[in-house]
């Protein structure tokens, strides 16, 4: 993970080839009234544009062209003639038409949904959509060449000037402009990629196999390259939604959109041999996930030939400022329309102004040599695991290999980014800023010559009322995130108890291609065990409630916890995670005014307060959809909206090395992540578990409580820890996030881009007598054991989003239960997500 605010950094550091016609300018009526979406091209070509909501268009082309045709309905079509090759600051304006005063009042605003040709097309689009494009052959395949960019824009002398780039000036050598925005941009990083895509539609399955892959001075590391494929996710015009950066837009094609845009047939002309209309569409509304632009669309298939789509700048989206998408398919046949090039402009920001310096990303797709209707002979071939491990020759192909392969060559800036890069890798400043960079994000600091890295080092300093102000300081053995072997350490010191704790690691992959790891590990220290209910068998993970500086009540109900843990782990199959721990642990209460003694009549007083416990733990954890990145002992996902399905058996075993108890635990637990179009995203939880045997309250559910003012996933931010005790339980959580589309109807609001998210959360469970018996002593601080038995515990909250763009705050709501000592009404939680 730390590669990726690498990558982001190095975005801060490339190079020319000058289009032949540029034109910028703005379009208003007689009364100096701006006039957003009017289309303008190069006379006698499909080259162009739209204007923005301000009337303001940038747009170049590598031809020269002597004249602009603007037009918009209502207005008279205008000639413009081009004086120069550059033609900056073109005021146009466009004159009535005086017998169409009527179409004036309709085109400046709202277009009407019946009697409109434009959606009278729309609708033949969608009934013959099914017949075009891949979906018309029972089996496809074709090559994919992608090339992915990354570009600082709106360079200027200014920030030349700045200490930062002090001795780095070479880099400003060559600047290009964008002929989108008409941006100066410095080309800094590219990633291509080479793959060869089979599908059949008979069995609804597809498989994407990679045959080269490079990037501009990150080579060979799959961390970056899956971080960058995910940015930049693949997505049909066709379908209702398109998911840019993980947001769902309304594709201008969908069903829905003639609730979302307005439509306006503007033109018609031979594009190659087929005549095609030329319809321009625009929002209805504001601060909606829309696009503005236009497409042609051929007159006998009504298959999409051509098409623009660019975000609104008033879109309810984070750190981005513009979004442009162009579409061209190909004509295979009379009548059957694939895609050929996709191209993809994002310019990151953080604003939204005009002037704002920000980083442009630009993904280029060229699609060729289809080849239709040829089964494959293998009958297994979409369900075996393609493994590609790190020191495949996939990574580090010739240059002739590529000069040979690109389906697009590479122009003289692309070329230039490679020669770039490998010069600022000599660069001391550059090395020790892009290291800075990487320690802050990855929360790690590589002391290359050890191959060692230090911390976590937001983990040095916490706080709980038993150890006060705690102190930790860690290390991990990192060569690359390819690792095959991991050591992890730690030691940490309580101020306030003055003990010393600590825990070590080892990890090793075994076997690359089913992911056979095996891992070992001790570790003594303080926790808080009543803020989970499935325990981890990673021995160096905390759980949230461990420490926190601020809290809403003391924090003293804290286990000691001395655990020694074997673990193998293999994976079958992608995505299916099989896992079969040995764990031994010993534990008892931390702080004098909490206890966990239980009867015991083995115990020369007849009470224990220590629990000496072997568990064997069997897992299962499936995961559909989820995209990991690297071949590593340790990977992280690339993605986060996949289902996650998870099972744990845990089996205590007694009176070997002197466990205590005998008992079996089941628990199952099921994520998934909704995505409902225009409503936003929908966030579902389910965690069921029982313990068979009679347990002490170390060893039984606890609901998960929340005593900080931080957001954790799963717990209950109104409950104390220990509030509820069980053997049995079922949990729920659901959180509905709208995406801004409730305050984006707000007229006061709308612009403020806030984000309404709502949530509900419950727990229902019990415990039996006889583990209340077992765990009821004299002692005056045992926890009385109670269950949410007679009705589920529920709370509620409404919660504001993207305050500050990276703020969220719930506020809390406890349903019932509020005779409960110390029980909370109402609670504010707050958390910061950096979401775009």
């Amino acid at each position: 993970m730390k590669i990726k605010f690498a990558l982001i950094y190095t975005l801060l550091f490339s190079i020319s080839l000058l289009a032949q016609t540029k034109v910028k300018g703005i379009i208003t009526d007689a009364d100096n009234t701006p006039l957003p979406y009017c289309s303008i091209q190069f006379k006698g070509s499909i080259e162009g544009t739209t204007s923005d909501e301000n009337g303001g268009f940038y747009f170049e082309s590598k031809e020269t062209w002597k004249e602009i045709e603007v037009s918009f309905i209502g207005y008279k079509t205008q000639i413009v003639p081009l004086e120069h090759r550059i033609s900056y600051n073109l005021k146009i304006i466009l004159e009535e038409e005086t017998d169409a005063l009527d179409e004036i009042i309709i085109a400046t605003g709202k277009q009407p949904k019946k009697n409109n040709p434009a959606i009278d097309i729309l609708r033949k689009i969608w009934a013959q959509k099914r017949k075009n494009g891949l979906s018309h052959f029972n089996q496809y395949s074709y090559k994919k060449y992608q090339k992915v960019e990354f570009d600082l824009n709106t360079i200027d002398e200014k920030l030349k000037g700045k200490k930062i780039f002090k001795g780095l000036e070479f880099v400003f050598k060559d600047i290009d402009t964008s002929s989108i925005t008409g941006k100066t941009f410095l080309p800094v990083f590219l990633n291509e990629n080479l793959t060869q895509v089979y599908g059949d539609n008979t069995v609804n399955k597809e498989k994407e196999v990679l045959i080269a892959n490079q990037n501009s001075g990150f080579s060979k590391d799959q961390q970056l390259i899956d971080y960058v494929d995910d940015l930049y996710a693949e997505y049909d015009i066709y379908d209702n939604y398109l998911k840019i950066f993980d947001k769902s837009f309304v594709s201008p094609l969908s069903k829905t959109g003639i609730n979302n845009y307005n439509y306006v047939l503007a033109d018609s002309s031979y594009i190659g041999k087929k005549w095609c209309y030329n319809i321009i569409y625009y929002p209805r509304r504001q601060n909606e996930l829309t696009f503005k632009g236009n497409f042609w669309v051929n007159d006998s298939t009504f298959a999409v030939k051509e098409i623009n789509l660019q975000v609104v700048k008033n879109a309810n989206i984070n750190w981005v400022k513009d979004v442009y998408i162009e579409q061209e398919f190909e004509l295979l046949n009379d009548s059957i329309f694939v895609l050929k090039r996709d191209y993809l402009l994002s310019d990151f920001a953080l604003s939204k102004k005009d002037k704002s310096r920000g980083v442009y990303g630009k993904k280029t797709t060229i699609y060729k040599d289809y080849v239709f209707n040829k089964p494959l002979k293998d009958e297994n071939f979409y369900d075996k695991k393609v493994f590609t491990p790190n020191n495949d020759s996939i990574y580090s192909k010739s240059r002739e290999f590529w000069d040979n392969n690109r389906l697009e060559e590479l122009n003289k800036n692309e070329k230039g980014i490679y020669k770039l890069i490998d010069t600022l890798k000599t660069v001391k400043k550059f090395k020790n800023i892009n290291k800075a960079v990487q320690t802050m994000y990855s929360g790690y600091f590589e002391i290359e010559s050890l191959n060692i890295d230090y911390g976590p080092i937001f983990s040095t300093f916490g706080y709980n009322d038993v150890e006060g102000l705690r102190v930790r300081v860690g290390a991990r053995t990192y060569k690359s995130s390819n690792d095959l072997f991991r050591l992890e350490a730690y030691t940490a010191y309580g101020l306030k108890d003055k003990n010393l704790k600590y825990g070590f690691q080892a990890k090793w992959l075994v076997n690359e291609k089913n992911r056979f790891v095996i891992t070992g590990g001790k570790k003594n220290d303080i926790e808080q065990i009543g803020a989970t209910l499935t325990a981890n068998t990673d021995v160096l993970g905390r759980s949230d409630g461990s420490s926190s500086l601020i809290s809403t009540g003391t924090n003293d109900k804290l286990t000691n916890i001395n655990i020694t843990t074997l673990t193998g782990e293999i994976e079958p199959t992608p995505n299916l995670i099989l896992k079969l721990s040995a764990n031994y642990k010993t534990l008892n209460s931390a702080s004098d005014s909490f206890s966990l003694d239980y009867n015991d009549v083995t115990a020369p007083s007849g009470i224990s307060s220590n629990i000496r416990q072997l568990e064997t733990v069997f897992s299962l954890g499936y995961y559909p959809k989820r995209k990991m990145s690297g071949f590593g002992v340790q990977r992280e996902a690339a993605n986060t909206n996949y289902t996650q399905y998870f099972t744990q058996i845990t089996r205590g075993t007694k009176d070997i090395f002197g466990s205590d108890f005998d008992y079996t635990k089941v628990q199952v637990s099921l994520f998934k992540l909704w995505k409902i179009g225009g409503l936003g995203r929908l966030k579902t939880s389910l965690e069921m578990g029982q313990t068979f045997g009679e347990v002490p309250l170390g060893l039984l559910s606890v609901a998960p409580g929340n005593q900080t003012y931080f957001m954790f996933n799963n717990t209950f931010n109104l409950l104390n820890f220990y509030e509820f005790v069980t053997d049995r339980y079922a949990s729920f959580h659901l959180e509905h996030n709208f995406n801004g589309r409730i305050f984006s109807r707000i007229p006061l609001l709308k612009k403020t881009k806030l984000r309404t998210v709502i949530g509900f959360k419950t727990f229902l469970g019990d415990i039996s007598d006889k583990n209340v018996a077992l765990n009821t002593t004299p002692n005056s601080f045992q926890i009385p054991l109670t269950a949410p038995s007679q009705e589920p515990y529920y709370e509620y909250s409404v919660g504001v989003a993207n305050i500050f763009k990276v703020l969220r705050v719930d506020f809390n709501f406890r349903g019932n239960y509020f005779d409960n000592s110390e029980a909370r009404k109402f609670g504010v939680t707050a958390g910061l997500l950096f979401n775009f």
